[in-house]
């Protein structure tokens, strides 16, 4: 397989394999002609018509048309009451663990100052962006958790305000949903889902304000409005189906590896699990595993077609061939069930979110346990990490000239620079403090200082 060979593939996927097997052909977002054309249409009219366009697409695609979309402060606390208090005290056990990563990683961005010449300062600043959106999906997979690493590690960032949306549910608010973003500390709640919610959103409308920033997961019709959008309003991350590779030497459990490949299949028909073994006894364990646990998996009609066109099991000679094959396919789950897993630390470096050893499953990242789980995928973690603070902060930067001589200095190289290029005017704002700074009179044509 390329540059990293293996010695046996026990599966391939049902679907045709890309023609260059060093890793997975990522499909390009946006490529089904039919949820392009969708999209952008939707986008026109809610950029034409605002809410009247808002309104009409909620009620057409989602049988929900309210007086108004965002939930008051009544309508919140009722909801939130509605929710069970074992549900409440887990929502805010996990938004425990997601603030407290989040606010480690926000410690960790310092602003500073340094001066590079004599009175010359140059400086760093973090500056969270005014206002943020977050998309929270409904439908068969309410994922309440990405209300936590959406709104929470906005506001943990410092973000003013946070508006968070999500589709309605039996015909009105989720209440699950609700209370994992007010709990998060949303500062609008609007029960919207869709294209239109995240034209709303970006675009702003009668009664809603745009945002800066659009970020959680959705389906292909979200996913695409955030592409068609991003320009005009920052994103996330271009998503695609969710993905997982697990990495596994001759100690793993194949019982656990299997049951951990079902784990992800489920999120979705075209969702890749992939096996990458030293073991071809692992490798057959595996999927005679999965063969049993498929049918008593009530998610068995997304994940079964999940595992039969996008499953794979591939050995290698050994795990240095193991790591390389991984890093190849840059997958946004990789979980290591080795001897040493914490060698994967030194070894890989293109992959969304590592797991280390049989007590770390992805489900914990998903659900639980606090780092961010808006990750990415289609190979883009060969050049991205996934969300974080530092995401929904701008990193600036300023400068201050306070000696004179220093600034005289760098009006003489910034004169003689700027004519390299043919910038006469760059050339003369240089001159000009060459000149005062430098103790002699200077007018617009003086060109004596080179």
């Amino acid at each position: 397989m390329g540059d990293h060979p293996v010695l046996t593939t026990l599966k391939a996927p049902a679907a045709p394999a890309p023609a260059d097997a060093s890793g997975p052909a990522p499909a390009a977002p946006g490529a089904d002609p039919r949820v392009a054309e969708t999209v952008a249409r939707v986008i026109a009219d809610v950029r034409a018509h605002g809410d009247d366009a808002v309104r009409r697409y909620s009620r057409e695609f989602d049988s929900w048309a309210p007086a108004s979309f965002r939930l008051g402060p009544d309508e919140i606390a009722a909801t939130v009451a509605a929710v069970p208090g074992t549900v409440l005290d887990d929502l805010r056990f996990v938004q425990r663990q997601v603030r407290g990563f989040a606010q480690a990683q926000r410690d960790s961005i310092t602003d500073f100052e340094v001066e590079t010449l004599p009175g010359v300062v140059l400086g760093q600043r973090s500056l969270p962006v005014s206002a943020s959106g977050a998309y929270v999906p409904g439908g068969r997979y309410p994922l309440t958790a990405s209300a936590h690493m959406t709104v929470l590690t906005a506001k943990v960032a410092g973000v003013e305000r946070v508006a968070a949306t999500t589709p309605p549910t039996g015909g009105g608010p989720p209440p699950v949903s609700v209370a994992a973003m007010h709990l998060a500390g949303a500062d609008e709640i609007h029960v919207l889902g869709g294209v239109q919610a995240v034209a709303a959103l970006a675009l702003g409308t009668e009664t809603i304000d745009p945002v800066n920033l659009i970020t959680g997961p959705g389906n292909a019709y979200v996913a695409e409005a955030k592409r068609q959008l991003f320009g005009e309003v920052g994103i996330d991350l271009f998503a695609g189906p969710t993905e997982v590779l697990i990495v596994a030497d001759d100690t793993a459990d194949p019982f656990t590896v299997a049951v951990d490949l079902l784990s992800q299949a489920e999120h979705g028909p075209d969702s890749p699990a992939v096996l990458v073994t030293t073991s071809e006894r692992v490798g057959r364990a595996v999927l005679a595993h999965v063969d049993e646990l498929l049918p008593g998996l009530p998610t068995a009609p997304v994940a079964g077609p999940a595992w039969r066109d996008h499953g794979e099991v591939h050995v290698t000679a050994d795990l240095d061939a193991a790591y390389a094959l991984a890093d190849a396919y840059a997958s946004e789950h990789v979980q290591i069930l080795t001897a040493e897993p914490r060698a994967a630390l030194e070894r890989m470096r293109d992959y969304g979110a590592l797991f280390l050893g049989e007590g770390t499953c992805v489900a914990y990242g998903d659900k639980v346990i606090g780092t961010n789980h808006v990750l990415p995928t289609r190979g883009a973690a060969r050049y991205t990490g996934g969300l974080w603070v530092g995401k929904f902060l701008k990193t600036v930067t300023y400068q201050e000239v306070r000696d004179p001589e220093s600034s005289a200095f760098l009006g003489e190289v910034c004169g003689r620079a700027s004519r390299l290029e043919n910038f006469e005017g760059h050339a003369r704002s240089g001159d000009l403090r060459a000149a005062r700074f430098g103790g002699r009179p200077l007018t617009w044509t003086d060109r004596a200082v080179r």
